[in-house]
């Protein structure tokens, strides 16, 4: 569900989704009417950049989260105000044309399970929300920085029935991504959208052959600071327990990652096709099993410094939610040794 030109809300309809291509692909492998390496090829990018945002009861929260990232978005990959056509289900470019990789951005809400006013309040922003449009060259054509009401299509909602856990929020919106770059970060706005260019740029640094990589926003190098001092001696110790659970239990390039829960990575989209169709977790273990599967196909990763700060609100409950990731990570950890992650 999107807003229209008109100010309407969409009917709610089927997004685009590069997965139903893949499917395709992988039976077409089986069946070796093409080369098994064929089968991750992935449908072309319409924007140059997709936020998915999994949300869950967020009313409160969400207005100042995507006041941040709109705002970051439009300057760095917006089309200078300008707006493009776009289909009732954004199938179609929002503030995006194809042939210009550079510019171009989505949004993916995914509600899941929200029971409280968090769809209308990100249909309403989307509808009556204005921003700055990204600067001009100069020259000649210079012209008055005029704010512009976000294009048509540029914010989506997916909505979830029952609540299935950050996991599998996240999981789904990334399905439906348009972009050449995906990133996924929190509704609470706690990660600094001003540093999504630094995991676009340690992203491209580290890409392969096949354009592969993936960018983990960390914020190991706050440790010591106000925001992590602050908290409860109980959360911070059961935090160091996790991470010596994910040094013991993962794979090797895995426990190298000094922040793995960060709510803030980036995926280029040749990746997406070798983790998305094989993640299992959709509670907060979620990241590392990304992270693994990223690993096992040999994707470069890169650990990338970003702000952060700690937010009232959050819906962690510490003892409860950090018994259960300890038991996802012995599960993630059983699953893995007996080849339930195989791709064969």
């Amino acid at each position: 569900m999107t807003v229209q030109a008109n100010g309407k809300p969409s009917q709610p309809q089927p997004l685009p989704c590069w997965y139903d291509n893949y499917v395709a692909l992988q039976e077409m492998a089986r069946r070796g009417q093409i080369p098994q390496e064929e089968a991750y090829q992935v449908t072309d990018a319409e924007v140059f950049m997709s936020l998915v945002v999994p949300a869950y009861n967020e009313q409160d929260r969400i207005p100042g989260m995507l006041e941040e990232a709109v705002e970051y978005l439009e300057q760095q990959y917006g089309h200078h105000g300008t707006k493009s056509k776009s289909s009732s289900n954004g199938s179609l470019q929002a503030s995006g044309r194809q042939g210009d990789p550079r510019r171009g951005w989505e949004i993916i809400i995914v509600s899941d399970g929200s029971r409280d006013k968090t769809v209308e309040i990100v249909m309403d922003f989307a509808r009556t929300h204005y921003v700055k449009p990204a600067p001009t060259p100069k020259g000649p054509w210079d012209r008055p920085s005029t704010p512009t009401t976000i294009t048509p299509g540029a914010i989506r909602i997916v909505q979830l029935e029952q609540n299935r856990g950050k996991g599998g929020a996240v999981t789904h919106g990334m399905r439906h991504a348009r972009g050449q770059y995906v990133v996924f970060a929190d509704a609470d706005g706690a990660s600094k959208f001003s540093d999504l260019g630094k995991l676009v740029v340690g992203s491209e640094k580290a890409k392969d052959r096949l354009g592969r990589a993936v960018a983990v926003g960390s914020r190991a190098h706050m440790v010591g600071t106000d925001a992590v001092v602050k908290r409860s001696r109980l959360r911070n110790l059961l935090m160091r327990a996790f991470h010596l659970g994910i040094w013991l239990l993962t794979t090797e390039r895995t426990a190298q990652i000094k922040d793995t829960q960060c709510g803030f990575k980036l995926f280029t989209r040749p990746a997406l096709p070798y983790i998305i169709p094989y993640m299992h977790s959709e509670g907060w273990i979620f990241d590392v099993e990304m992270l693994m599967l990223a690993e096992s196909a040999e994707i470069p990763m890169v650990e990338v410094p970003v702000g952060w700060k700690e937010v009232t609100g959050s819906k962690l409950n510490v003892v409860k939610d950090s018994i259960g990731m300890a038991v996802g990570l012995g599960l993630l950890r059983i699953c893995w040794g007996a080849g339930i992650y195989s791709r064969e």
